[in-house]
């Protein structure tokens, strides 16, 4: 069993310690063990009561009101909570109790429910992204197993991988190349980019997560590629990133590279064959403008 601070419990619940502490003394709505210390811990059952106590108050119960249910009775009122554009955001918090307790029948419940009502792509972006960053905060303090993010991320790609597969392929349109470098393991937000250039028209290869430039060249050998896009979430490739995209660049001066992620903050210098796509946004508005591209 995981023993997770208050810190987590903040974090995960998006409930100030400050304001949990005094729920605790003014309603006793939880009882929190103690260390040696004297620090508060909780455990697996007191975090799902907790995620619970904030699914209806981030949805506009008051506090007082929410001290008067017995628990049976909150897990009745969250479970029968609708969901609609004031209140999706909320299901994050049903979502994360789920990978506490690897419920994988509940997690693609929330995630069906989810997606019938504000659509697949927000679904992801609007839900999955945020799910995904508020459940890493846990391992900085080492309070949440890689096994329940690895569970949660894995039905996550598995979604994103059915729904592309849903989606038709335009062998006419020009061919594009997209990977992940050495040494860059985050697969899920490339599979989103994947999902959204085939619906958009393009046709992709798809590498995948940690490329070398090696494999790349067995790829664009027969000078069909025009263009490669790779996510760079985070500089592993132990070079610094000017130095990575100025080779990268000089090894395949007749190809268009795009560049999304994270960690294309970090490029100083302009490269001719190179565009750096700085946010969310400027990703959606790249393939957005692309279509131009794909009709020639």
């Amino acid at each position: 069993m995981e023993y997770f601070t208050i810190k987590d419990i903040e974090n995960l619940s998006g409930i100030k310690a400050h304001t949990l502490r005094i729920w605790e003394q003014r309603y006793s709505l939880f009882v929190p063990k103690r260390k040696d210390s004297q620090h508060r811990i909780y455990d697996n059952d007191d975090l799902k009561q907790l995620l619970r106590i904030s699914f209806l108050y981030h949805n506009g119960w008051k506090i007082s009101k929410i001290a008067g249910l017995s628990s049976a009775q909150i897990v009745e009122e969250v479970r029968k909570s609708e969901i609609n554009s004031k209140t999706y955001k909320t299901f994050i918090i049903q979502l994360i109790e789920a990978a506490v307790d690897f419920d994988e029948i509940s997690f693609v419940e929330i995630l069906n429910q989810l997606t019938a009502k504000v659509g697949f792509e927000k679904c992801i972006t609007d839900i999955c992204y945020p799910y995904l960053n508020r459940i890493g905060m846990l391992w900085v303090t080492n309070n949440i197993i890689p096994a329940q993010e690895h569970f949660s991320s894995y039905i996550i790609q598995n979604r994103i991988i059915a729904e592309t597969d849903k989606l038709s392929i335009n062998n006419e349109a020009p061919t594009l190349l997209l990977f992940s470098p050495k040494g860059e393991f985050h697969e899920l937000p490339l599979l989103f980019i994947f999902y959204l250039l085939r619906k958009n028209g393009w046709s992709v290869v798809y590498l995948g997560s940690n490329i070398t430039k090696e494999v790349i060249k067995q790829f664009t050998e027969n000078g069909e590629m025009k263009y490669l896009f790779l996510h760079l979430i985070t500089n592993f490739t132990g070079w610094d990133a000017d130095v990575y995209f100025e080779d990268l660049c000089k090894s395949f001066p007749n190809k268009q590279i795009i560049a999304s992620g994270a960690a294309v903050h970090q490029v100083q210098r302009n490269f001719v064959n190179l565009k750096l796509l700085k946010s969310d946004k400027e990703i959606y508005e790249f393939i957005e403008r692309s279509k131009a591209i794909i009709k020639k």
